[in-house]
C-alpha cells in the first residue's frame, strides 16, 4: 500500500492531528497541495528539491531534514501524512521531543552517530543561510571557519564509538550545547516555517556604526546574531554604537553620559 495507504488508517496520523487546529490544518493541506502540484506528482506528494526551496533548507541538511520528514522511507516522497506527523512532532511535541527530533536532524550522514564532521557541516550550512556569501554589510567576515570552530569548540563529545578513536555527542551533551548556543537552537528548531515570515533564528541585529571604522568594532555580526538568540525578536532590529574611544574620547563620564 505504501503513501497510497488512507492517512486515516495511520494512528500517528490521527494522533498528529489533534495537535491542530481545524484551520491550521486546512491550511497545512493547501501548503501541501500548493507544494505537490510544483512537484508535478498528480497532488500525491512533495519531492526533495521543492521541498528545500520552500523551507530554504539546502545541502546535506536539507537532505537530512526531508529524510527525517519522510519518516526515513528513501522513496523521495513526502505524503501529507508526512507533513503533519512531522510538524506534530517537531513543533508541537514535548521539549525532549524536539531535541530528539533536532539531535537527530544534526547526524547529516544519518549514522546515529553525531560527529564533529556532521556538526561543522550543520554550522556551516546555518551561517550560510543566515549570513548568504553576497552580504556586503559592515561586520561580517568572508569565510565563518573560525565561528565554526568556536561554536564546535564549545561542545563536548564524551559518546564511545566503537571501532573509532573519535567520541560522538551524546543527547546530553547536544542538549548541554544547546544551552550554550542559543541562537543554533532557535534556528535549528523553526526550519518547517515557512521562510519569508521571520523565521526565529534568522534575524541579525544591524550594527549602527556612525562613522566608527568598523575593524575599530570587536562585536561581529556572526557574534551579535550568537548574542540575539537570547533576546526577544523585537530586539534584534537595531543595535547603535554608544560609545567607542576612538570616536567619543577616553572621558569616563562621556562613556556614562553615552550609555545611560
Amino acid at each position: 500500500m505504501g503513501n497510497s495507504e488512507s492517512a486515516s488508517t495511520d494512528p500517528r496520523f490521527i494522533s498528529a492531528t489533534r495537535s491542530f487546529t481545524h484551520k491550521k490544518l486546512e491550511d497545512l493541506k493547501t501548503l501541501f497541495t500548493s507544494l505537490a502540484f510544483q512537484s508535478q506528482s498528480n497532488g500525491e506528494f512533495i519531492s526533495p528539491s521543492v521541498f528545500q526551496t520552500y523551507f530554504g533548507i539546502h545541502g546535506q541538511l536539507g537532505e537530512r531534514m526531508f529524510d527525517l520528514v519522510t519518516q526515513k522511507r528513501k522513496d523521495q516522497k513526502l505524503t501529507f501524512q508526512d507533513l503533519v506527523i512531522a510538524k506534530a512532532i517537531y513543533e508541537k511535541g514535548t521539549k525532549e521531543e524536539i531535541e530528539e527530533f533536532i539531535y537527530q536532524l544534526l547526524d547529516v550522514t544519518g549514522d546515529d552517530i553525531l560527529s564533529r564532521s556532521d556538526l561543522k557541516i550543520a554550522l556551516v550550512a546555518i551561517l550560510d543561510t543566515v549570513f548568504p556569501p553576497n552580504d556586503s554589510e559592515p561586520g561580517i567576515s568572508s569565510s565563518h571557519e573560525d565561528i565554526v570552530d568556536v561554536f564546535l569548540n564549545a561542545g563536548t563529545f564524551s559518546k564511545k564509538v566503537e571501532g573509532s578513536a573519535e567520541n560522538c555527542m551524546s543527547f546530553e551533551d547536544f542538549k548541554s550545547w544547546c544551552s550554550l548556543l542559543p541562537s543554533v537552537r532557535k534556528f535549528l528548531g523553526s526550519l518547517l516555517m515557512p521562510h519569508d515570515l521571520g523565521r526565529p533564528g534568522y534575524q541579525v541585529p544591524r550594527l549602527v556604526l556612525g562613522n566608527t571604522d568598523p575593524n575599530f568594532i570587536i562585536l561581529r555580526r556572526e557574534y551579535a546574531w550568537h548574542i540575539g538568540g537570547l533576546l526577544p525578536q523585537l530586539e534584534l532590529e537595531e543595535w547603535n554604537l554608544l560609545y567607542h574611544s576612538s570616536v567619543h574620547g577616553l572621558s569616563f563620564n562621556t562613556f556614562l553620559g553615552n550609555i545611560s
